[in-house]
């Protein structure tokens, strides 16, 4: 099918670069028509592969393009690519992570073309010469190389050699350049809290658990932020007066046998007085508002009066404040220690890669090396005695959180925006609202100041995933088709047709004008298409309205290469919408900071890349610090110790402070000469750079 040429304008600098003369004068990718590619590619699951399975095609699944498709049909999206690269697909995908995947093959890369891997397995791998360097055909790939020469920034976050400046992978971007995870909160029970003229009153509340957490912002003076205005126009400053009213977490744990009506009315007191009267009878704008500027004691101390009124918030006697998407799934439940970096202003929690991040003064740390990233974990770990993070969580429950929102059970999580708004439509009530709501203040150390400044940071920002396609040296070898329809392949999914294609699925899953061409909608400054009515309609019929699991499942769009957010934001529900909006307008007008997808003038804030050009002799003594991966894992069935702490206090065991921990990471795990490693690779990485820009 020939795909519309009606070209967007988030394309363009690639269209213009695409048909220069320099290009016209490239060597081209040809093939012999048929040629059949063999391909261990997909994305974590059987379900979302290339091509259909028995449990999503079942006995037959009719999409919205009126086609019934069956088990072992390729996807609509790689039917169409099948038929315009005029390739073969074979399906040897063994429905892995990226991580077993690349296990499962790695002894037999001769029997694969393309496989799925991590982006550091794969570079350790091309380093070995067991794939195929792509950077070796980059002329021959126009699409490919004008992105990378746009975006460089993303070049070097894939360059496997600063020598030979190898890349090794095709790179996937989950969007780019925007946020990723944001904090999410039941808001309409803020309102109910703290919102109204006059005292809170309730029939009935339970009694404050025994204090533990102590103040992280400071008990006197004052502090001054950045916030964007309530209508969202410009930027104002705020001050958060302690001389005034105290820290509210100071205050709350020197009364004695509070209830929750008592505690609501002191925060609502407190918020009066801290903000001189800023928020009005609207005081749930301090978590909820535009102009919010709440920060982790704030949050604290609304977490205890929301679990301590139940009786007002779900009319039961139970309500859990802090939850993980997943309780039995360490994938998410590591967004509680991710969200923790957010609070308590701490890098590396979040990062790229591993628990990487860059100093002011340019040199890679580790924040499993570093005291406040386990003093943050402890934090948390006194809400968790407070009963302030879910019972699930702690694995003390029957409940799982999968169920908390349906169920009117749970306050408050940290996870993808569109994903999780979708409750609103799937399981809340009318009246009840599920929102993202403004990254927290707080003291963050970019070098800028001896003692820190308060703003919002999220290290949360969306760059090249850790994942990625590999073309195997031996699958190819001596077959000079195979190895041009595999670089074809990821050179075309850059193109301007191939991105709609690998966002959106084939046309007839988007809306057209009558003459055949998008009909588009402005997206972040730039026109993009509008998905089709019937496409809309069938997403949430099959996958409950979560755009990432229909693209994936049913279209096998979104699998790898670069996803835009656009088609995502389409499927958005109205709420998700207005929180992602909000912080949307905060990052423009710079009330929220993050890392730049660019070597930057303070280093603090350079992204790290997703995976560092480490020698094959380097990555074999990185290999033997076992411990740095298995015990700070992030994968779905593992284990990691900052999760532990949060449960259980101290996450090395044995250990009594902070500094203890970090000091077992650094001398006993190997920390130290795994970070002096990765420091030589980003040393020759700055220098390369600096040879690429000259």
């Amino acid at each position: 099918m020939k795909r519309t040429v009606s070209l967007l304008m988030a394309l363009a600098l690639i269209v213009t670069m695409l048909f220069s003369t320099a290009m016209a004068e490239t060597a081209e990718l040809t093939y012999a028509e048929g040629t059949v590619l063999r391909m261990a590619t997909g994305y974590n699951s059987a379900k979302t592969g290339l091509f259909f399975d028995a449990e999503v095609a079942g006995e037959g699944v009719t999409l919205a393009d009126g086609i019934t498709y069956h088990t072992g049909d390729l996807k609509p999206t790689w039917v169409e690519v099948q038929n315009d690269l005029k390739v073969v697909f074979e399906n040897l995908y063994q429905g892995n992570s990226a991580t077993k995947e690349f296990d499962f093959w790695k002894e037999r890369l001769n029997e694969v073309d393309m496989v799925s891997g991590t982006a550091s397995k794969l570079t350790e791998y091309g380093e070995a010469g067991s794939i195929v360097n792509i950077a070796e055909y980059l002329d021959m790939m126009p699409n490919f190389k004008a992105y990378l020469e746009a975006n460089p920034i993303v070049r070097l976050s894939i360059t496997g050699n600063t020598s030979t400046g190898a890349i090794y992978f095709s790179p996937y971007f989950d969007g780019v350049n925007d946020i990723e995870r944001m904090p999410l909160m039941r808001v309409d029970w803020v309102q109910k809290l703290l919102d109204g003229e006059g005292e809170f009153t309730a029939e009935a509340s339970n009694k404050l658990a025994a204090a533990v957490y102590q103040p992280y912002m400071p008990t006197t003076g004052t502090v001054e932020v950045d916030v964007v205005t309530l209508d969202g126009t410009a930027v104002e400053k705020v001050t958060k007066n302690y001389d005034a009213a105290g820290n509210i977490v100071a205050t709350m744990n020197a009364a004695a046998d509070l209830d929750g009506v008592a505690a609501v009315n002191m925060l609502r007191t407190y918020i009066d007085t801290a903000y001189n009267g800023y928020y009005g009878t609207e005081r749930s704008n301090l978590f909820i508002g535009q102009n919010a500027a709440w920060d982790a004691d704030e949050m604290v101390a609304l977490l205890r009066c929301v679990v301590a009124n139940p009786q007002t918030l779900n009319g039961t006697d139970s309500v859990q404040g802090l939850f993980s998407r997943e309780d039995n799934n360490n994938q998410r439940r590591v967004d509680m220690k991710r969200f923790a970096g957010v609070l308590f202003g701490v890098r590396g929690l979040e990062s790229r890669q591993d628990s990487l991040w860059i100093d002011s003064e340019g040199k890679l740390r580790d924040a499993r090396m570093e005291a406040d990233s386990y003093i943050a974990m402890e934090r948390l770990n006194a809400m968790a005695q407070e009963g302030l993070i879910s019972k699930a969580f702690l694995e003390t429950a029957e409940e799982s959180t999968k169920t908390y929102l349906e169920n009117d059970l749970g306050f408050m999580h940290y996870d993808y925006n569109q994903t999780q708004t979708v409750y609103n439509q799937t399981a809340l009530q009318e009246g009840e609202k599920y929102m993202a709501v403004m990254v927290p203040v707080a003291r963050w150390f970019d070098g800028t100041s001896e003692d820190g400044v308060f703003m919002r940071f999220t290290e949360s920002w969306r760059s090249v995933k850790v994942d990625g396609w590999g073309i195997s040296v031996a699958g190819v070898e001596g077959n000079q088709d195979k190895l041009y329809a595999a670089l074809k392949l990821i050179d075309y999914a850059y193109s301007p047709e191939g991105m709609i294609l690998m966002s959106y699925g084939p046309d007839a899953f988007i809306k057209t004008n009558d003459d055949g061409s998008y009909v588009t909608f402005n997206f972040n400054g730039q026109e993009m298409p509008v998905i089709a009515d019937a496409t809309f309609e069938e997403l949430w019929a099959k996958a409950s309205g979560n755009y990432t699991n229909y693209a994936r499942q049913f279209l096998g769009s979104t699998l790898s290469f670069a996803k835009s957010q656009a088609f995502e934001y389409q499927c958005t529900h109205a709420v998700g919408k207005e929180g992602a909006g909000k912080i949307s307008v905060a990052i423009g007008l710079g009330t929220i900071k993050h890392p730049e997808l660019a070597v930057t003038e303070n280093p603090w804030y350079t992204s790290v890349p997703t995976v560092l050009p480490n020698t094959t002799v380097e990555n074999n003594m990185i290999n033997e610090f076992a411990d740095l991966s298995t015990k700070y894992n992030e994968g779905k069935g593992g284990q990691n110790l900052f999760i532990d702490q949060i449960v259980n206090g101290y996450a090395v065991e044995g250990m009594s402070s902070a500094d203890e921990s970090a000091a077992t990471v650094k001398d006993t795990m190997g920390g130290t000469q795994y970070l002096a490693l990765k420091q030589r690779a980003w040393d020759r990485l700055t220098e390369y750079y600096a040879n690429l820009t000259k």
